[in-house]
């Protein structure tokens, strides 16, 4: 599966592994009134390969969640959905806003080949695939942002919110749309006068 190659999901481990990150995924979203160490340690177990500082707002959903890995000071808003049955490898200093979906989970165009099959005992499963997901340092997905399996998303980007990400984009890019496209560089004059804030 990791591999890319066709596999069957209905593997008895690979059940147990999700059936374990979805027991995770409900206990974190129902733990917003606990302390903020209780969420944490939620998060160690459900996304052990994270750095420093990580924050899900949740709800969140990851398939496996061992198979992703976040840097520092990683930020996900409401319903981050992950499908992570190929590698997922987040940046740091990522912020994804809400209803972000990184999906590397596959499926066949020919329905021939998508359907379930049956083995001699009764049962039924079918054979799917998955392509990785890479997302550099310093990059912001903004709301309602899809990416696909076999995409990676270079340093410093910005994707604009509905798009849906299906190929590369290349680092210190502004991109939107669907499919997403890259609109121009982000450059100095992107700049904000930071002398012109006020704190509160």
């Amino acid at each position: 599966m990791l591999a890319g190659q066709l596999y069957d999901p209905t593997d008895p481990e690979l059940n147990r592994q999700q059936r374990a990150a979805h027991v995770l995924n409900q206990a974190y979203n129902q733990s917003g009134e606990n302390p903020a160490s209780v969420r944490a340690a939620l998060i160690d177990e459900l996304v052990p390969n994270h750095g420093v500082d990580t924050y899900f707002q949740g709800p969140i959903f990851f398939d496996y969640g061992r198979y992703t890995t976040i840097g520092d000071d990683f930020y996900g808003n409401t319903n981050l959905t992950v499908l992570d049955s190929c590698p997922v490898t987040i940046g740091d200093n990522v912020m994804c806003g809400p209803n972000v979906t990184l999906v590397t989970a596959m499926h066949a165009l020919r329905y021939q080949d998508r359907n379930l099959r049956t083995r001699p005992d009764g049962s039924k499963y079918d054979l799917e695939y998955a392509k990785p997901i890479t997302i550099g340092n310093n990059c912001w997905l903004a709301s309602n942002v899809t990416v696909i399996g076999g995409v990676t998303i270079g340093d410093g980007c910005v994707i604009g919110a509905g798009s849906v990400v299906t190929r590369d984009i290349p680092a210190n890019s502004l991109a939107v749309g669907n499919p997403c496209r890259v609109l121009r560089e982000i450059t100095e004059d992107d700049a904000l006068d930071m002398s012109r804030e006020t704190p509160i």
